[in-house]
């Protein structure tokens, strides 16, 4: 029991210290307050003195007031200040806008004017696109019907009609332009086939000049002519293709493959290549031979050199171009593409 009565004894104790220590501060307290009360509540006289003889204004206030007085005015011209200078950034940044949609507007006239120019443009190759198809005998009906379902008839990229609310009339002009274009890819891919056919059909056709890089010239056509050793009047079967030099490169006019390579008294060294659909061409009077029989040569292929082997005058090619049994001109072939 005696040990009970001491711990209430030191509680009460405790207690009795915590509420004398929060009343101690609080009194501490309320006299501050007081004190800052009586302080802020004194009266302060402020005297407006003229430098002339006119009458001295003083007016009676208190310390509260007059530091309130300067907070509110600070907090004034600070808000002054912020707000004169956000203003002016936003005169700055409407100047910025204003440069930049003039400059907009400036590229959009050169885009007009340009997107006019590629309708023009786009006019000459429908018209070309048309010329070239008909000279192919294409049928473009179908095509052109389609485009015509689609609207993509270039004619009506010229047809001033109103689009719709907010859109650019150019904006229109390039959908169908494009519209166009994709309807042109057909025609275009099919012309693209037959000159590959045709590009292929020329390469097995002898119709190249047949000296290398096309230099030199025609000293004797094919036909009737006078024979430069006998001056009799015969029947030239070739053509002769001069350089004034020996040695100059001579190539195959047409792939196929080499029958003969031979010297006989008249041609000199010769060589005869066999290329597709009965085609035959003769190359004489060469100074070397760069083939043998039984290869295969390409258009372009280098197969000898110019020379006067045989019954010449001088150096230069004897070309000739056989079909079957008969004699050509080769100059209806040289050439043709």
């Amino acid at each position: 029991m005696a040990r009970t009565h001491r711990y209430k004894r030191l509680e009460k104790n405790f207690v009795s210290r915590i509420m004398n220590f929060f009343a101690g501060v609080f009194s501490v307290a309320g006299h501050a307050c007081l004190k800052a009360i009586k302080f802020f509540d004194g009266k302060i006289t402020l005297m407006l003195v003229p430098h002339s003889q006119s009458k001295v204004i003083s007016f009676q206030t208190n310390l509260f007031a007059l530091v309130l007085s300067a907070v509110i005015l600070t907090g004034v011209a600070f808000s002054f200040i912020y707000f004169n200078h956000k203003t002016a950034s936003s005169v700055r940044e409407v100047s910025r806008l204003r440069s930049e949609n003039r400059d907009t507007l400036a590229s959009l006239d050169e885009l007009r004017d340009e997107n006019n120019n590629l309708l023009q443009t786009a006019k000459r190759f429908q018209n070309s696109l048309n010329s070239s198809l008909s000279l192919l005998g294409i049928n473009q009906t179908t095509s052109s019907a389609k485009a015509s379902g689609k609207n993509s008839d270039l004619s009506s990229l010229f047809d001033s009609k109103a689009t719709g609310s907010g859109t650019l009339k150019e904006t229109s002009d390039v959908k169908q332009l494009t519209s166009y274009l994709e309807s042109a890819v057909q025609p275009v891919e099919r012309i693209g086939k037959m000159l590959k056919n045709q590009g292929a059909l020329f390469s097995d056709i002898p119709n190249v000049w047949p000296i290398k890089n096309g230099i030199g010239h025609i000293s004797m056509e094919f036909g009737q002519n006078i024979h430069p050793i006998t001056q009799q009047w015969y029947i030239h079967k070739g053509l002769d293709f001069s350089t004034w030099r020996s040695g100059d490169p001579i190539i195959a006019t047409a792939n196929g493959q080499v029958v003969t390579v031979g010297y006989d008294a008249s041609f000199g060294n010769f060589v005869i290549i066999k290329h597709k659909y009965g085609i035959y061409t003769r190359y004489a009077h060469m100074n070397s031979v760069r083939v043998h029989k039984g290869d295969s040569v390409t258009q372009r292929q280098v197969i000898g050199t110019i020379g006067n082997t045989g019954i010449s005058t001088g150096p230069h090619l004897h070309y000739e171009v056989h079909i079957g049994a008969d004699v050509v001109d080769p100059a209806k072939y040289i050439n043709v593409k």
